[in-house]
């Protein structure tokens, strides 16, 4: 993978993807029709390996180095009372994934993923984006091309989650930036603000997008004037993922900020991803609706961490797993197709 793109370089990549393979959705259909089982009984479970064979350019899709990658970032807007949480917390939390004690630990222990954790320089918060923006064009630049490396290694499913305190915040302030409509459609509670800090979090992002105004027309000036860097990052996974044929599993309301981002540059770039599930935090479900994603699941959650991406990923492996070790009628010698008496 290249490092250190400017903006420029970016956009040349957007301009050769890998077409999806539409030979090996042809072939998995064909297989699936001779699977013991009426056509269409495992409803979603059978689209979903179409689409892993149309990623990854395979007739027999294979899942066998799952990650879950989390991007742990920290951001200047929480000086604007957005949080009822210190950034401190963020070093704290990648200090518990590191120690196997918090939700994702368990779950990617569970479902056999393996956990990767890319901490994008904590001690150093992005600027305050109610006052200026959040990285500069170079610094945004790499911070994406860092965050490719997240397909390095043979990972074959990427779930992407995040960490940062504030980060809500900023994905809000992405949003309001990218759709517009009224801040307030867009700031939830995050990490549980009351009353008077939703109201700080709503002027915030009022504020920032107010400033940033003239240069909001292209999703790249959104990114780094609004974002941060755990976000710049997922950007480059997702895109790199594009690229090596890597499905991707998107977590929340944080990662499908940066989703957005891509997708409003060309919604092609989304045509690996699917939604986990749908949060419980702010208007997920507006945005999942504007990305065209129907999530797996829908929980209740809003914890981050890559939670509902990794619990979809068990959904995604077992419908795998189905589709590659049923038996054929044949191969079983049962009927597939009632007599002419109909039975």
């Amino acid at each position: 993978m290249p490092t250190g793109l400017p903006f420029d370089d970016i956009r040349t990549l957007l301009s050769d993807l890998p077409p999806l393979d539409t030979g090996a959705v042809a072939a998995i259909a064909a297989r699936d029709a001779t699977l013991t089982k009426p056509p269409g009984s495992l409803g979603r479970l059978e689209s979903l390996v179409a689409w892993l064979g149309a990623v990854q350019g395979r007739e027999r899709p294979v899942i066998d180095r799952p990650v879950v990658t989390v991007f742990a970032g920290n951001h200047g807007v929480v000086a604007q009372g957005v949080s009822p949480y210190p950034a401190s917390v963020t070093q704290s939390m990648v200090a518990n994934f590191g120690a196997g004690g918090a939700a994702i630990n368990q779950i990617c222990g569970t479902f056999g993923l393996g956990l990767k954790v890319f901490e994008l320089a904590l001690e150093i918060p992005t600027a305050d984006i109610t006052v200026g923006p959040a990285l500069e064009e170079a610094a945004c630049a790499a911070t994406m091309a860092y965050g490719m490396e997240a397909v390095a290694n043979g990972t074959d499913l990427l779930c992407l989650g995040e960490m940062g305190i504030g980060n809500t915040t900023v994905a809000a302030a992405i949003y309001h930036g990218l759709y517009g409509g009224a801040a307030a459609d867009w700031v939830g509670r995050g990490t549980g603000v009351d009353d008077a800090g939703l109201a700080r979090k709503i002027d915030a992002v009022e504020r920032a997008v107010a400033l940033h105004a003239a240069h909001l027309g292209d999703p790249l000036e959104v990114l780094r004037r609004l974002g941060g860097r755990e976000i710049a990052a997922m950007v480059g996974a997702i895109l790199a993922a594009r690229i090596e044929r890597v499905p991707v599993i998107l977590d929340g309301y944080v990662v499908c900020a940066a989703a957005a981002v891509l997708h409003a540059l060309d919604a092609r770039l989304l045509d690996h991803c699917i939604a986990g599930h749908r949060s419980a935090e702010g208007a997920h479900s507006a945005v999942l609706a504007r990305l065209g994603k129907e999530p797996l699941l829908d929980l209740g959650l809003r914890l981050g961490e890559g939670t509902g991406a990794a619990l979809a990923a068990g959904i995604v492996k077992a419908a795998l797993a189905t589709f590659n070790g049923m038996s054929t009628f044949s191969e079983a010698g049962v009927a597939d197709r009632a007599d002419d008496s109909g039975r």
